[in-house]
């Protein structure tokens, strides 16, 4: 059976009494997790009868979603999570773009989305988890899992929009499946009694990759959010731990970070979802060890395009090893990475192009978006927006997304090239740089910089060590400090903000 419930079932059966789910105030079990799963399963077929159906989740991390997303599965429905974090009209957008049949949202989102909704589309079932209604779903008949072709949509997985409206990414049970096979692959052979800590969103990475451990009888440790001090007791309470986090999650870790006895029962330390400074990526491998591994996917390719495993991040800080952890490592088992042109044809190595990918566990297409899906999908490839570079050993290097390529004077400018320099500087704390409409040069590079608590940086300095590191035409033509950085709530730069702000300070 393809449906990826049935894999999770075949392991609650193996280990019923092993811990599942582990969270604030309880615990449950594998035999337990099933049961609640099949029973949720049949209310759900009451509410949503038709194959296929969407069912919005809106919540906070809670044991919930992972019952909800399975039970969706079981009864043969589409599970579409949404970040907490979304403002109600966002959601409501969600629901109305996926034409859902029913939405369960915890007991803070509840009112601000059932307000928006009541306008668009009022008959929409609304449940609040953990409410009374929800504990009587638990009372329905249990069914046993649907059938479900390979190619059904599991998980609408919307994207994070930080160029406009987001489009959902129908992810099958097949790419679902695929995902996880491959992190046994190439991250971590999961074993009853292994451990997957979730800080970030389970909406998103953190959720999918809830997924290979629950199918391999891992113990899922629920965080609301979040929160370095938890992290670590989560660090000092169990063994083998995995975590999921993006770049900027790993960073505060470092700062909270004492000793290599915080981090005792961490086993891998996986990052991806935005750009990892090499920086930075150094200080965390001098307190983290060679538990890290970097991914590199998509929601349109969810976690798995190419990854930088724990071997590789090990080296001896030379320039080779430093150029290793500026990539992001090489084709995932069972995909294809090419770097071309604009008429898709390969560059040659250490050339700068758009990645494209092909494998299992790419999208079938946007919910409802044919010229979006036509653009995306090509003879079965999946183009990413990703300006990237492969060296002769395959390792791919991100440059930036083909949006933020700067043109200044007909030359092509990498805004992360620039950051990367500027993060050098010990009074910078955060940076990202854009281009701006230039009348003479088509744009010019403009950057945008936040100091560290207590540090201050010139323009004249960063000025400097941009011209020590890099071309003159790259180096910034303005300079603006501010506070913090615009950023959307999976915490990427938005990048459109910036391009629209007042001119620097230099």
């Amino acid at each position: 059976m393809t449906n990826i419930a049935a894999s999770f079932f075949n392991r609650a059966r193996a280990i019923p009494s092993a811990p599942a789910i582990s969270f604030r105030g309880g615990e449950i079990s594998f035999g337990e997790m099933a049961d609640r799963v099949r029973r949720l399963a049949g209310a759900l077929r009451r509410i949503a009868p038709g194959r296929g159906e969407r069912i919005v989740l809106a919540m906070e991390n809670r044991p919930e979603f992972l019952e909800l997303l399975f039970a969706c599965w079981t009864a043969g429905l589409s599970a579409v999570p949404v970040n907490a974090r979304l403002h109600p009209k966002e959601v409501a957008q969600v629901v109305v773009d996926c034409s859902a049949s029913a939405l369960f949202a915890s007991e803070a989102l509840y009112e601000g989305i059932a307000h928006e909704l009541r306008a668009v589309m009022p008959r929409t079932p609304l449940r609040v988890v953990g409410s009374q209604a929800y504990r009587t779903m638990l009372d329905a008949p249990a069914i046993d899992c649907a059938e479900a072709a390979a190619a059904d949509i599991a998980w609408l997985f919307y994207t994070s929009g930080t160029t406009g409206r987001s489009k959902g990414a129908m992810l099958s049970h097949r790419a679902l499946l695929f995902m996880s096979s491959a992190y046994f692959a190439d991250i971590e052979r999961v074993e009853p009694g292994d451990v997957m800590l979730h800080a970030a969103p389970l909406s998103h990475g953190s959720g999918l990759y809830s997924l290979p451990h629950l199918l391999a009888g891992g113990q899922q440790v629920i965080l609301p959010g979040f929160d370095p001090a938890e992290v670590l007791a989560g660090f000092a309470r169990y063994r083998k731990v995995s975590l999921f986090a993006a770049p900027t999650m790993v960073t505060r870790l470092l700062q909270a970070t004492r000793s290599e006895a915080d981090t005792e029962g961490l086993r891998t330390l996986i990052y991806g979802g935005g750009p990892m400074y090499v920086s930075d990526l150094v200080r965390a491998l001098d307190r983290f060890g060679p538990r890290l591994y970097q991914l590199f996917g998509q929601g349109e390719s969810p976690m798995t395009i190419t990854g930088l495993s724990q071997r590789d991040h090990v080296g001896d800080g030379g320039a080779a090893h430093l150029a290793r952890l500026g990539s992001c490592g090489v084709a995932r088992t069972g995909v294809a990475v090419r770097v071309v042109d604009a008429a898709g044809r390969d560059v040659a190595a250490d050339e700068a192009g758009e990645v494209i990918t092909k494998s299992d566990c790419v999208m079938e297409g946007y919910w409802g978006n044919q010229d979006a899906t036509s653009a995306a999908l090509r003879a079965g490839w999946l183009w990413t927006g990703d300006i990237g570079a492969l060296d002769s050993l395959g390792y791919l290097t991100l440059k930036d997304r083909s949006k933020d390529l700067i043109i200044s004077g007909g030359a092509n400018i990498y805004p992360r090239e620039i950051e990367e320099v500027l993060l050098r500087h010990p009074a910078v704390l955060e940076c990202s740089v854009v281009g701006r409409p230039h009348s003479a040069w088509g744009e010019e590079v403009t950057a945008f910089v936040v100091c560290a608590p207590g540090g201050t940086v010139s323009v004249s300095e960063l000025d400097a060590l941009c011209l020590a590191n890099i071309a003159r035409f790259k180096r910034p033509r303005h300079y603006r400090f501010v506070d913090s950085l615009p950023k959307n709530n999976y915490g990427k730069v938005l990048k459109t903000s910036l391009r629209t702000m007042p001119g620097g300070d230099a």
